[in-house]
């Protein structure tokens, strides 16, 4: 009986320290988007830092939001630069989380008044990158919820699921809209999602009330823990 003691005994004490192990792996690989930080900004791919690591991008519309997403996923009001002009986002920006991880704002596109010629720079900035990063994991769509999926949208989606990568649609401004409304546009979206193929989802999201945020950290998260698939 003594020896039987000793053995639960002994087997609870390899469980507690199994737990707290994996509860310290875990906290250590959980990231802390607060540590984002500025590193760079890139005309193109070829200004980039090396191709290592892990990076998550971000893109959408001149007036989608883009900017104030990350701020609010950062918890830093100014981390990328807000304005009222759309289009003002012309380079890749860099911003780096530690020495492995970064987050990569790509430059606005789809607005009218911007020269034709920048466009078609800013078009193959991004069809570049998409398409030759090999350290991407990730790219999250940003669309407002009032004009979401418009051509370049969904040009962009296929871009990067014909490049194996997995997408987040990310709704935002959705305080701009009444519950029914925004329910109702979700839906819509979701219902759309499965003409794409590949690992696309959804989200709404609201810069002004952090609604969303939690499920765009958790997917962001998970990507940063998933190592790159190569195209088949």
């Amino acid at each position: 009986m003594q020896d039987l003691w000793l053995e639960i005994a002994v087997r609870s004490v390899i469980i507690c320290i199994l737990s707290e192990c994996l509860r310290h792996i875990v906290s250590n690989d959980t990231l802390s988007f607060q540590k984002a930080h500025f590193t760079i900004s890139a005309p193109d791919i070829r200004h980039l830092p090396a191709d290592s690591g892990m990076e998550v991008a971000f893109a959408g519309r001149s007036n989608a939001g883009k900017s104030s997403a990350l701020n609010v996923l950062t918890r830093q009001n100014s981390l990328a630069r807000t304005s009222k002009t759309p289009g003002r986002t012309q380079q890749i920006n860099v911003f780096a989380l530690d020495d492995e991880r970064r987050l990569i704002d790509l430059p606005g596109y789809g607005f009218a008044k911007v020269p034709l010629e920048m466009k078609q720079k800013w078009q193959l900035a991004l069809s570049e990158y998409l398409q030759e990063r090999k350290c991407l994991r990730g790219l999250v769509v940003l669309m407002d919820i009032r004009h979401p999926m418009k051509d370049l949208d969904q040009e962009l989606i296929h871009w990067a699921v014909e490049s194996n990568l997995p997408v987040l649609a990310v709704l935002t401004k959705a305080d701009k809209l009444k519950s029914g409304a925004r329910k109702a546009t979700l839906l819509k979206i979701k219902e759309a999602i499965p003409g794409f193929g590949g690992d696309v989802s959804v989200i709404t999201f609201s810069s002004l009330n952090k609604s969303g945020l939690p499920e765009l950290e958790s997917v962001l998260q998970q990507w940063f823990q998933t190592p790159h698939m190569e195209n088949p």
